[in-house]
């Protein structure tokens, strides 16, 4: 059985953890943000987040987070996002964006990843999100696109870290209304799009 934990974040503690996982990732591994000697790193929507957070044996060792307050991080880098949909796909109703996912090397596999999704779309159905937004690192479409993303838009990023808005919709959630279907549908989709260890994806 696995000892790994998927719950949202609410502990002073906890949050410390996601400050300096968030600096670890998007300062050192990925530079897009100056380093400190405090090693730490708070999100500017920090506020707004509700953190997904994966422990094992009382330690975060990855994260995920969303937020449905307007601008998105993609609106500020393109426009109004709704601008770039595709013609077939409807107008959303209450539309949210997934940042940060940030997982320790040693711990980047499907599990994890799968836990982290499946508890921010469980997250979403509750909520009553009809549309997801995410920026995600070009070097791991394949994997986003097994996942049910679509990409839109133009890149963004830096020619050292390109990212690619896309999104998905309602139909996405509709696997985890399901008795298990989520949990059941992934790990085939990701069997097939996952090649070595997936890095941190969606930008601060």
């Amino acid at each position: 059985m696995s000892r790994y934990r998927f719950v949202v974040a609410t502990e002073p503690d906890q949050f410390e953890e996601i400050h300096r996982l968030n600096y670890r990732t998007f300062a050192e591994e990925i530079p897009q943000h100056r380093r400190n000697p405090e090693r730490r790193l708070v999100d500017r929507f920090h506020a707004e987040n509700t953190y997904v957070v994966c422990e094992l044996d009382g330690r975060i060792v990855g994260m995920i987070c969303v937020r449905d307050r307007r601008p998105f991080s993609v609106d500020e880098k393109i426009g109004p996002f709704e601008e770039h949909l595709p013609r077939d796909v409807p107008r959303p109703g209450r539309p949210c964006e997934v940042r940060l996912l940030a997982i320790e090397p040693a711990h980047r596999r499907g599990l994890v990843i799968l836990g982290l999704f499946r508890r921010i779309l469980e997250i979403g159905l509750e909520r009553g999100y009809d549309f997801v937004l995410m920026s995600g690192r070009v070097a791991n479409l394949r994997m986003y696109r097994a996942l049910g993303f679509r990409p839109f838009g133009p890149l963004t990023g830096t020619p050292e870290a390109p990212y690619q808005p896309m999104f998905a919709t309602s139909r996405m959630f509709a696997l985890a209304q399901g008795s298990g279907a989520l949990t059941a549908a992934l790990p085939a989709m990701m069997a097939r799009a996952l090649r070595g260890s997936p890095g941190p994806d969606a930008p601060a």
